[in-house]
């Protein structure tokens, strides 16, 4: 039994996991503070009992090699997932116990979830010092529109449109989108949605210039609760069509993820930041990630912080189509 990085990382064989699962002291050995994730060489025994007995525990549950959906991670390389452990060991523990209660429940409190998780981590250590690495950053933009409708009579089409920044997604763009989205699902109107992001971009993610500006956690997570798009968003999701195109990443992969489906170019980039800023996803995104790529891939990736290309999204499930256009060209 070994323990390696920080101490936050134990790495077992599938024996020792068993001789201390059958002791009185499993507690004691993972969660008394000094491990943030358990690594079981399980080879081809999937490990039912050991993935649950440590999915209890506020530890990241790992199985290097074969595993069930008892466990967060299954990987035959635990690598990557337990350098991400390693940099970030708080966030990941709370990343993997967030995502085992939104697996299961409903949408709201799946989102209630997420967000006191996330409230959690803004104020922890690990966020601070991210806060503290990225410098201040000052946004010129303030008072521009952040989302644009255009009504095509036979459909509706919503555009994230901050253009010079990538479509970062900021409070303006949440509170204009969440407008929007309330109107979307009022009334009568069944008319078909697509949501896409202008000049060759989808959403790059949340504005860095934001972060740590609600210092406050109990308070940031009241706005969230009240403001979020996620809600109306899935209300409607059946009938939106995600045209993504270019960068993607954070919330712009959370809103996507929502929607019912998701068209993509070849050339769009998918990626998941949130880990290395100590936190996890804010915008509903562990709602909607798993249950498009299921529990175990969500979490690996926010782990590993990796690239997708397009292909990899498409194999996953993360989209529906790829096509060869921009966004711009494509036809609902």
């Amino acid at each position: 039994m070994t323990e390696s990085g920080r101490g936050r990382v134990l790495r077992w064989s599938l024996a020792e996991a068993r001789t201390v699962l059958a002791g009185p002291d499993l507690d004691r050995a993972v969660a008394d503070g000094k491990a943030a994730a358990v690594a079981v060489a399980t080879g081809d025994d999937p490990a039912d009992d050991v993935g649950r007995a440590l999915a209890r525990l506020p530890v990241v549950a790992v199985a290097a090699g074969a595993g069930s959906d008892a466990w967060d991670v299954v990987a035959a390389d635990p690598g990557p997932v337990l350098a991400g452990v390693e940099a970030n060991p708080d966030a990941s523990v709370i990343a993997a116990q967030t995502l085992r209660r939104t697996a299961v429940l409903g949408l709201d409190d799946g989102l209630l979830v997420e967000s006191l998780a996330y409230a959690v981590l803004q104020a922890g250590p690990e966020h601070r010092r991210w806060l503290h690495g990225r410098g201040r950053r000052v946004r010129r933009d303030r008072h521009q529109r952040r989302v644009t409708v255009t009504d095509r009579g036979d459909a509706v089409t919503v555009t994230l449109d901050r253009p010079r920044l990538f479509n970062l997604f900021d409070a303006a763009m949440r509170d204009e989108l969440a407008d929007v989205l309330r109107a979307l699902g009022a009334g009568s109107d069944r008319r078909p949605v697509v949501l896409t992001g202008a000049s060759g971009a989808f959403c790059a993610g949340g504005d860095p210039a934001e972060f740590g500006t609600v210092e406050d956690p109990v308070r940031a997570h009241l706005i969230r609760s009240e403001a979020s798009v996620a809600p109306g968003l899935a209300a409607i999701a059946p009938r939106v069509t995600a045209l993504v195109d270019g960068a993607c990443a954070g919330a712009g992969v959370e809103l996507a993820a929502f929607c019912g489906t998701v068209r993509a170019t070849r050339r769009v980039r998918f990626r998941l930041p949130e880990l290395a800023m100590g936190l996890i996803c804010g915008t509903g995104g562990m709602v909607s990630i798993p249950r498009r790529i299921g529990r175990q891939r969500t979490l690996e990736w926010l782990l590993t912080g990796a690239e997708l290309d397009s292909d990899t999204a498409r194999r996953w499930g993360l989209v529906d189509e790829l096509v060869d256009e921009t966004a711009d060209e494509i036809e609902p």
